[in-house]
């Protein structure tokens, strides 16, 4: 009796090691820093992602749902501040495991990158001053040899790369490096309109109230990017989105950051 008692511990124990073996967290062993989840952002793209007015604390959207998706996977999160124009060739040269910084799903950079569902719709918008010269105008086309403002490799500085493809079609392109500076100079008048996310372009509404949209449209989506063929993590970020969506956490964000639901379609 006692040795088979003593049997069954031994049997007990070896199965209690092997089940807490396989209770690992979603995000163990498929990120390069082991428990942590590196995300690169540009913060400097409010309502997305810019510093508070400390300086110092990150905060916007993307934000907020990146700290909620490492905890939902299990891990930590490390934001690491990348300039715009970099921050893809930073993913491919893991400097971080994914950019969460309002990146448009393109069908480019599908072919360079893996990507994971949808988390927010947008569209682009051309904001102008109130009540000038400016405000007349009903598309893109009306911006022929106006002086636009737009950050530099935006999908807004491909739409209006597109465009100069037309014959005839010709403007004066102002490209900075931060959405921010777009705005500056639109308020010391140095441009003439500026074409951005209409997300952003809301965001600046709600502090100016002497700006105003005079077109929106070229829906799209933005996602969650990696390096290309990271099959593994991209599998787990779109498991743990899929609960923040279902759960109500990326509703309950939209709510806090845009008083309005612009996630919900997506789930």
């Amino acid at each position: 009796m006692k040795k088979t008692a003593f049997f069954l511990l031994i049997v007990l124990i070896g199965f209690g090691i092997l089940f807490s073996g396989c209770e690992k967290k979603s995000g163990e062993g498929i990120t390069l820093k082991n428990g942590v989840l590196m995300v690169g952002v540009e913060i400097g793209y409010p309502p997305m992602e810019y510093f508070a007015e400390d300086g110092v604390t990150p905060i916007g959207f993307d934000i907020s749902m990146a700290k909620a998706l490492a905890e939902k996977m299990g891990l930590e999160v490390e934001f690491v501040d990348t300039a715009w124009a970099g921050i893809f060739a930073g993913v491919d040269t893991d400097k971080y495991d994914c950019i969460i910084s309002s990146v448009t799903i393109t069908d480019v950079r599908l072919q360079q990158h893996n990507f994971s569902r949808p988390y927010i719709q947008n569209t682009l918008a051309i904001v102008v001053k109130k009540d000038s010269e400016f405000s007349s105008i009903e598309s893109p086309l009306d911006l022929a040899g106006l002086e636009v403002a737009y950050q530099e490799d935006t999908t807004a500085d491909h739409y209006m790369a597109e465009l100069t493809e037309l014959e005839g079609f010709s403007f004066i392109p102002r490209a900075y490096d931060k959405v921010m500076n777009c705005f500056d100079d639109l308020d010391l008048d140095r441009v003439n309109v500026i074409i951005t996310d209409l997300l952003v372009a809301y965001e600046y509404l709600a502090r100016a109230e002497n700006l105003e949209i005079v077109w929106m449209g070229g829906e799209e989506e933005f996602g969650i990017c990696m390096k290309k063929g990271n099959d593994a993590l991209t599998e787990a970020i779109d498991a743990a989105l899929g609960e923040l969506f279902s759960e109500g956490t990326m509703l309950q964000i939209s709510n806090e950051i845009f008083g309005m639901d612009l996630v919900s379609a997506l789930r």
